[in-house]
């Protein structure tokens, strides 16, 4: 799907909106999955596509390798999210995302960590990677 910066950025918001309301029945301190299943209920009621647990494929000099990784959710091919529910954000989960960015042809990525007070504040980072600035 071929979208402009503005759609995505709007999609975003959106994306942000659905965890934020999440976070607000929920609260912090359950299991990934948990929030994992609840976003993808808000989105659906959202009317926003997406895709649970998508494999991601490894092609390393035209031969497909069985890594068996996999994104939490791609939303309309194109924005990953990469849910946590961690005490600490570690550096390594933003280069997972930026990673499965590269590898989904994605041009933007949302962590989201729901171990935390306020998700807008302290619970989600936003990339974007070259794709997003050819758009």
């Amino acid at each position: 799907m071929i979208a402009t910066r503005t759609e995505i950025d709007h999609l975003t918001y959106e994306i942000i909106g659905a965890a934020i309301e999440v976070h607000k029945e929920l609260g912090p301190g359950l299991l990934e999955s948990m929030y994992q299943r609840c976003l993808c209920i808000e989105l659906r009621s959202r009317g926003i596509c997406f895709e649970s647990e998508i494999e991601i494929p490894i092609i390393y000099k035209n031969s497909i390798l069985e890594a068996n990784l996999r994104a939490d959710l791609l939303v309309e091919g194109l924005i990953v999210l990469e849910l946590k529910s961690v005490e600490k954000m570690h550096p390594v989960f933003d280069a997972q995302l930026l990673t499965y960015m590269k590898l989904l042809n994605a041009p933007k990525g949302i962590l989201l960590n729901f171990n935390c007070t306020n998700i807008v504040r302290e619970g989600q980072r936003t990339f974007v990677n070259q794709l997003f600035s050819h758009l």
